[in-house]
């Protein structure tokens, strides 16, 4: 099977957390799955879990370069120079890193407040933007963002591949059958 998780901000991905911190657990009770791929602490959005491991490998590793889309709300207004050199890659600690696409959009419709929310502050605008990479590593978007002077402020990770949130609240899942889901990922 194949869970579609709704990954609520400041949720660790995993199971259990010797801190207390909230974790998968409190939102999955279905025995024997595993995330395919993670997301940061911080971040929010789509996880997804599964019991299979052929699927795990076949989402979460890099070579099968399965697409992820993300929203991130970044401080300031992005230049079409901006945008352009996220496309065209930009050089991070661990080499370098390109998206597939990178556009400015605007607040996505039917977007949950987050609790706490963002910082606001009158003297400076933000913007979303509409980000898609074809793989995914540690805080990848947020250090993308960075190094072409737009802090991300909020990030929702909207889909993976075929799978999408499709108006799940944080918090909310549902589930796919594991056939279904090769199926999806063959298309």
């Amino acid at each position: 099977m194949l869970i579609i998780l709704n990954k609520p901000y400041q949720v660790l991905c995993q199971f259990t957390d010797a801190d207390g911190r909230n974790t998968l657990a409190d939102y999955v009770s279905v025995p024997g799955v595993y995330p395919a791929g993670r997301l940061d602490f911080d971040s929010e959005g789509l996880m997804l879990l599964t019991d299979d491991g052929r699927l795990q490998a076949r989402i979460s590793q890099p070579r099968s370069k399965v697409r992820k889309r993300y929203w991130a709300q970044v401080e300031g207004t992005p230049s079409d120079e901006q945008l352009k050199r996220l496309v065209d890659g930009v050089n991070l600690k661990d080499g370098p890193a390109m998206a597939v696409t990178a556009k400015c959009i605007d607040e996505p419709d039917g977007l949950w407040l987050r609790d706490p929310p963002i910082r606001y502050r009158k003297t400076v605008v933000d913007r979303w933007i509409d980000i898609t990479l074809a793989e995914g590593r540690n805080r990848q978007v947020r250090r993308m963002t960075a190094a072409v002077g737009l802090p991300t402020l909020r990030l929702i990770r909207c889909a993976v591949g075929p799978w999408t949130l499709e108006n799940l609240s944080p918090g909310e899942s549902r589930q796919i059958d594991t056939n279904q889901a090769w199926q999806a990922l063959q298309r």
